[in-house]
């Protein structure tokens, strides 16, 4: 390959969007390699950048992997958001669903959001409780938790939250999406919800 065939390569970006392509190009990594072929200057090679570039956004690896940590709390918190919104029936399936949906969609992505380092960063930690938030607001909403007291439903969004994470961690093997455990578990939430 010669220095122009190089320079052909070169993704164009404005430097106003380069920690969205950087983002982009270490998600890309992370799920075809995993954690171990992460490093800062294989990601500038990757992106077409000096690695210079990479190290003005993110100075360590640590902080790129909280960054992607960070943004996949946010998908996430828009996949519940949408599923809570299209309700239905049964709003716990959908949203249960959903979950389970990003999870299976991006193992790697999954895994890494909930790396206890990684929870501990305030950019992470806060997109996290966005999407718990979603979760929250969903058990609140529904009858049979009416009169409950916050405190209470958090609890209860708490443990839904532990369950829903404990079924897709368990099941990520299973790539067709049909684990008689993960149905179990989204039909035990309904009949938990299930107006009385």
């Amino acid at each position: 390959m010669t220095w122009t065939d190089q320079g052909a390569r070169r993704r164009p970006y404005h430097v106003g969007n380069l920690r969205t392509l950087l983002l982009d190009e270490a998600r890309a990594l992370l799920e075809s390699g995993g954690r171990s072929e992460m490093n800062l200057r294989a990601l500038a090679g990757r992106a077409g950048i000096a690695a210079g570039s990479v190290y003005h956004h993110y100075a360590s690896k640590a902080a790129l992997l909280a960054g992607l940590a960070a943004m996949g709390f946010r998908e996430l918190e828009a996949s519940l958001r949408e599923a809570a919104a299209q309700g239905g029936a049964t709003p716990i399936r959908t949203t249960a669903l959903a979950y389970f949906d990003f999870a299976r969609a991006q193992p790697a992505l999954y895994e890494l959001m909930f790396d206890a380092a990684l929870m501990a960063e305030a950019d992470v930690a806060e997109a996290r409780d966005r999407a718990f938030a979603v979760l929250r607001e969903l058990i609140a909403a529904a009858p049979s938790q009416q009169g409950v007291e916050p405190a209470v439903i958090h609890k209860v969004a708490l443990a839904v939250w532990a369950c829903g994470h404990g079924a897709a961690s368990l099941t990520q093997a299973d790539e067709s999406g049909n684990s008689p455990l993960m149905e179990d578990v989204i039909q035990g939430l309904e009949a938990l919800f299930r107006p009385r």
